[in-house]
């Protein structure tokens, strides 16, 4: 049902609008995250639970409840940090959505549950993690990213950066998303107000030795450890990837558009990276990496075809790789 069909099923039943409080999906749809719910999850008062005729059976999280058509109701208190006010209506908050579908674990609305974490970090400027960590007490926030895994030449870079508590940067977020002038001008911003920043990188030849992943993950150890003799580290937010480490740690999806810590790690990662494209592309001006960074577009395809294979080439990389066996091949037939 749409927002106006539920409404509408609201009000046909005997509860005063202002005396239960929207639960679930239905609380998504009164605030305009999804377009339309089968259930109406609501929760009142005891006494006026206890007063509807209405059949019983156990709702999603075990408990006892009663329903009528598409609307469940359980009888439950909910402190007001737990909800809004909408057309006068009480509705769980998007805190709490997240809290219950986080805690149902079903797998169906994975992409629900990311949609509402992401617009809770939108809610708090992407700094919704970082204040969920300040609240336990925790300073000293890393975020750490990388950049380079997709390249065919060069090497991974990954990037370690506390930032301050009251760190305000507007527009900061993916580093892909930024052009270079913004990236530019937020790099040297974050380098000024930081409490620490760590840089990590990794080889051709070692991500050749232990595969992109691998060194992916070593390109972060040592960001972090590089990002340690600046300041103290509490707490470590990653983008995606979980590591191995003595501090603890919250891999988060997509956290470069969620976190501003690893978005501020995104960008460090990226200019650094960039620079040594910008390094390279000057010593062989033919591949035009200042155009294409070492990935495998078709310019860089055809002057790799045409001028060969560089030592700071990742061989182990299926387009270099098919070069190099090819180039073997003809020179085994000569």
């Amino acid at each position: 049902m749409t927002k106006e069909e539920m409404l509408k099923k609201l009000e046909e039943i005997n509860i005063p609008k202002d005396k239960m409080i929207i639960l679930g999906k239905a609380s998504l749809l009164m605030q305009d995250v999804i377009n339309e719910t089968d259930i109406i999850n609501i929760a009142c008062c005891s006494s006026l639970y206890n007063s509807l005729n209405w059949d019983r059976r156990l709702g999603n999280f075990g408990t006892l409840v009663k329903y009528c058509d598409c609307v469940e109701v359980e009888s439950i208190l909910y402190t007001k940090e737990r909800w809004i006010e909408i057309d006068g209506y009480f509705v769980s908050n998007l805190e709490y959505c997240y809290e219950l579908l986080k805690f149902s674990h079903n797998k169906k609305e994975k992409k629900l549950i990311e949609n509402v974490e992401y617009l809770l970090c939108e809610k708090n400027n992407f700094y919704w993690y970082e204040k969920n960590l300040r609240k336990n007490k925790i300073s000293y926030i890393a975020g750490v990213d990388e950049v380079g895994r997709g390249p065919l030449i060069g090497p991974v870079v990954a990037a370690c950066v506390v930032l301050p508590e009251k760190f305000l940067l507007d527009g900061l977020t993916d580093s892909k998303k930024l052009t270079e002038k913004k990236r530019n001008y937020f790099y040297e911003e974050i380098r000024k107000q930081a409490l620490g920043i760590g840089i990590g990188v990794v080889s051709a030849k070692k991500i050749d030795e232990v595969n992109i992943y691998e060194a992916t993950k070593l390109a972060m150890y040592e960001a972090i450890n590089n990002c340690k003799k600046d300041c103290e580290i509490e707490h470590i937010l990653i983008d995606a990837m979980p590591l191995d480490i003595d501090i603890p740690t919250t891999s988060i999806i997509k956290g470069d558009l969620k976190s501003i810590t690893i978005s501020a790690a995104s960008v460090i990662a990226k200019v650094t990276r960039d620079s040594m494209l910008y390094e390279l592309d000057k010593k062989y001006p033919m591949y035009d990496f200042k155009n294409n960074k070492g990935y495998g577009t078709s310019s860089h395809l055809e002057a790799i075809s045409k001028y060969g294979v560089l030592e700071e080439h990742r061989r182990s990389f299926a387009p270099v790789k098919d070069y190099i066996e090819k180039h073997d091949k003809i020179e085994q037939t000569v």
